[in-house]
Formats: C-alpha cells, sequence, structure tokens
C-alpha cells in the first residue's frame, strides 16, 4: 500500500525514535515501547504521499511534520488507555498496564511535547501550527463528547457522525491537507484531497465500530465488544436501537454500568441480527467512494494509486 514511500517511512522510524529519546531511561523505554508497538503509520503516510503530490517535495522537510503527527496520534491513544483501562492494544500491553495510570498520562504528555518541540523546530508557518493545535482540541473534544453520552443509548445520528469526526475523520483530513500544503499543491487540490482524508476517517472509525461488532478479540487485539461494555453506542447498534425487534431488550443492557460479560453476547447477538452491520458497512462504503472520487487529477499515478489502495484497504481491514 504504501511501496512508493517506503525508503520515506524507514526514515520516519529513525525520526520517531530519535524525538522519543530521552537523558531519563525510563522516559526514553517508555516512548520506544509506544512508538513501537506496531502502528500501521496511516497518518503520517498520508502526509508524505500527498507532499510528494506537490511541485515543492522535501523529505527532510516533511519529515518533522510526519513524525509530529504520529507522536500526537501515540500520545492521544496512550491517553485513551488510561481512561478506558485498555490492557492491550495491538495485542500488546499498554503503558498503564506495563507503568501503571500516572506514569502513562505524563508519557502521554511527554509525546505531545515533543511533536509540538519538532514543529516549532522548523519554519512551517503559522498555518501548520494553528491546523495541529485545531486538531489536539478536537481529539480532546470527541473524548469529552463521548464520555458524556456513556451509557445513555443516545440514537442522534448528527451526534454520532459529529464525535467520530472529531475523534478519528479531522485527524485524517489535517494529514492529507497539511502534507499539501508542505509539499507545495495547489490550493485547490489541497483542498480536494482534504475532503478525502475526512471521507476516509469517517470511513475508518464506522469500520473499528464494526470490528468491535464482527471481530474476535485476537483479530483486533483488544476485547471484543468493548464499546458495547464501555456504554459506547456505536453506529449498528444505533441502527440496531432504532429498528430491531430486540431494541428494548438492548437499550436494557447498553444503559447499564454494571452489564456482565453475558449482556455484553447477547447485546451482539442482537445487533449481529438487526441490520445494523448492512448499514454501517453501506455508511463505509459511500465514504471510500467519495474518497475516490474527489481525489486530485494533478496526482502522480503512483500517488493516486497509493491513495486509491489506502481506500480500498480500509473498506477491507479485519484488524
Amino acid at each position: 500500500m504504501f511501496d512508493v514511500i517506503k525508503s520515506d517511512l524507514e526514515q520516519l522510524e529513525e525520526t520517531l525514535l530519535a524525538a522519543v529519546t530521552a537523558p531519563q531511561e525510563l522516559v526514553t523505554e517508555i516512548g520506544t515501547h509506544l512508538v513501537t508497538a506496531g502502528g500501521k503509520r496511516i497518518r503520517p503516510a498520508l502526509s508524505l504521499l500527498a507532499a510528494h503530490g506537490g511541485k515543492d517535495f522535501d523529505l527532510g522537510r516533511m519529515l518533522p511534520l510526519a513524525a509530529a503527527l504520529e507522536l500526537i496520534h501515540t500520545a492521544s491513544l496512550v491517553h485513551d488507555d488510561v481512561i478506558d483501562e485498555a490492557d492491550t492494544r495491538r495485542g500488546k500491553p499498554t503503558a498503564n498496564a506495563k507503568w501503571g495510570n500516572q506514569i502513562s498520562i505524563l508519557s502521554g504528555d511527554f509525546i505531545f511535547a515533543r511533536a509540538f518541540r519538532l514543529i516549532a523546530e522548523h519554519d512551517y508557518g503559522s498555518y501548520v501550527s494553528k491546523r495541529l493545535a485545531e486538531l489536539v482540541c478536537n481529539l480532546s473534544t470527541g473524548e469529552i463528547l463521548q464520555d458524556q453520552q456513556v451509557y445513555q443509548a443516545s440514537c442522534d445520528l448528527e451526534d454520532y457522525y459529529d464525535r467520530i469526526s472529531k475523534k478519528t475523520a479531522d485527524f485524517l483530513e489535517i494529514c492529507c491537507e497539511l502534507g499539501g500544503v508542505v509539499g507545495g499543491m495547489e490550493s485547490e487540490d489541497t483542498k480536494r484531497l482534504a475532503v478525502y482524508g475526512h471521507s476516509i476517517g469517517m470511513a475508518f472509525q464506522i469500520t473499528d465500530d464494526l470490528l468491535d461488532i464482527m471481530e474476535t478479540s485476537e483479530q483486533i487485539g483488544k476485547p471484543a465488544g468493548n464499546d458495547i461494555r464501555q456504554g459506547i453506542v456505536t453506529l449498528p447498534v444505533i441502527r440496531a436501537l432504532t429498528g430491531s425487534a430486540d431494541a428494548k431488550e438492548l437499550r436494557e443492557i447498553v444503559t447499564d454500568p454494571e452489564m456482565t460479560d453475558a449482556m455484553v453476547e447477547k447485546a451482539l447477538e442482537i445487533v449481529k441480527a438487526s441490520d445494523g452491520v448492512d448499514f454501517a458497512q453501506a455508511k463505509v462504503d459511500a465514504y471510500l467512494v467519495q474518497a475516490k472520487k474527489i481525489l486530485p487529477e494533478s496526482l502522480p499515478g503512483e500517488i493516486r494509486e497509493a491513495f486509491v489502495m489506502v481506500a480500498d484497504f480500509i473498506g477491507e481491514r479485519n484488524f
């Protein structure tokens, strides 16, 4: 999928490891554990692909931005794992499972700071800094909105789409946009890539929601049905709550903070028996069609093909 920027991504790994290296051995150990935990590097890869589509591509100039985007993502996951009391991510122990909540939160703060230091050390201009600040604000707002709605079984689709936009889609939008900006892409084409990023981001998060319903713990690297267990109502569940013959029982389960494993299994059974999965998958497909359609015509062939492959990967992934 990212063969066209394979060498770029290899250098990105070096930049990431250098960014989390500190005089304190424990801080370096934690940072290294976090940035080598098996991430797909979709966010920095999108920014690098976008930059390759511009007339002023310079890998040395792009790498700090690409690394900063991945570090922001990593830091947000560290904080998410503390909030969710998660023991594993991508099949590996979380920082909070290894070092406890306090050290994990501070490590997330450290990684956020390192990300913005990378930006401060390079002259990207105020617009890039502003957009990255907006990104962190949106990530936090999305989590606040989600926390506010737990165990409430809200079926408001606009609220759901707004939440996943802030949690995921805005991030991928900004990755594509800023890559285009730094790479010297024309303004109109940068806007089109931003729409592409937002569209695949919406598809990515809905696919995550589907995986939580359909796949096993071994496949997704975290407990299946974890969203339901935490009282988080996602798109397939919303659809089941509004259309299933067992909607009343499902509502009773997802609004119970004391739900048992058996209740989670029952909720999954109800959602799978409804048209919730098909409804959510149709939304994913529509977003991906939109994403591929909006790609700028000016993109070099191999870069355009890579963007299409990313969209296809999101539609087909099972982890």
